[in-house]
């Protein structure tokens, strides 16, 4: 597909319409190609790593944009395989850190397991949505409402994927008739409830545009939710060149600023913070 980008054959394709001319796993080779072209940070030491928090069962770290949580098909570089570099864990196997993860543009708190008693209760406070994350971004625009909570369900884009749009009654009919064949599975799964709260911290004019700083809360934790949520009431993240802000040249501005959660060994309330660099 050289000299093919991925904005063409997304529109070649729109065209087109479904059953799509390039199948699910072409679509898959292409995106991931077109990530590998996206700048990744240098192999990490342990002096890079801003530690916010560790202990004998866990380590939590401060996470720069522009790092992979987790490595990649192509193994770039990652912040798991830096925290495993420099703490080690119980199972000897980098694999069984992370316990979430954030998007390679996402700023900020990641727990890392270093036990696997951790690993195990960590994981079972996520799936339970136990555990709290808030984030700071900026997004477009001046929110008109203080505080709000966007309740949208979230389905693959089967025009884009593997990115994720708001799922809707005309997106649901487009699928009628379609198979595993023609879309990839994923896409014709069940839309999967999605629930963020929002809160203006501040409206601000950055480089002469206005912007609004929000508190977000990820309820549900899905994949990209903060992104098509903020873009599907008008106010995309600044510099998400996905979901909204297609000419920015400006980095991503969202961040994982508190992470609160049961402490896997002591079972006290564990509460951390970390500042946005934007």
């Amino acid at each position: 597909m050289d000299g093919w980008s991925l904005s063409r054959v997304v529109e070649v394709s729109r065209r087109a319409g479904p059953p799509f001319p390039i199948s699910h796993i072409q679509w898959s080779v292409l995106f991931f190609s077109h990530l590998s072209r996206r700048h990744y940070t240098p192999c990490l030491t342990q002096q890079d790593l801003k530690v916010v928090h560790e202990d004998e069962h866990i380590v939590v770290i401060d996470k720069p944009a522009g790092v992979l949580s987790t490595p990649g098909k192509d193994g770039n570089p990652s912040l798991q395989q830096a925290v495993f570099d420099a703490f080690g864990c119980e199972s000897g196997n980098a694999n069984k850190m992370a316990c979430h993860r954030l998007g390679m543009d996402t700023s900020g708190l990641m727990v890392f397991a270093k036990t696997n008693h951790a690993l195990r209760d960590l994981n079972s406070q996520f799936r339970t949505r136990k555990v709290t994350r808030k984030y700071e971004a900026l997004v477009k625009g001046h929110v008109s409402d203080d505080s709000g909570v966007i309740d949208m369900p979230l389905m693959m884009d089967y025009e884009n994927p593997p990115y994720m749009c708001v799922s809707t009654e005309e997106k649901q009919r487009a699928l009628i008739g379609l198979s595993a064949d023609d879309v990839g599975k994923k896409v014709l799964e069940n839309p999967k409830e999605s629930i963020t709260e929002y809160e203006v911290l501040a409206r601000e004019e950055v480089d002469g545009e206005s912007v609004s700083r929000l508190s977000l809360t990820s309820v549900t934790g899905r994949t990209h939710q903060l992104n098509v949520h903020c873009s599907a009431i008008g106010h995309p993240i600044v510099g998400d060149r996905v979901y909204g802000d297609a000419d920015s040249g400006k980095a991503m501005c969202v961040h994982a600023k508190s992470l609160s959660f049961r402490h896997p060994g002591t079972r006290e309330e564990v509460n951390l913070e970390s500042a946005a660099p934007f």
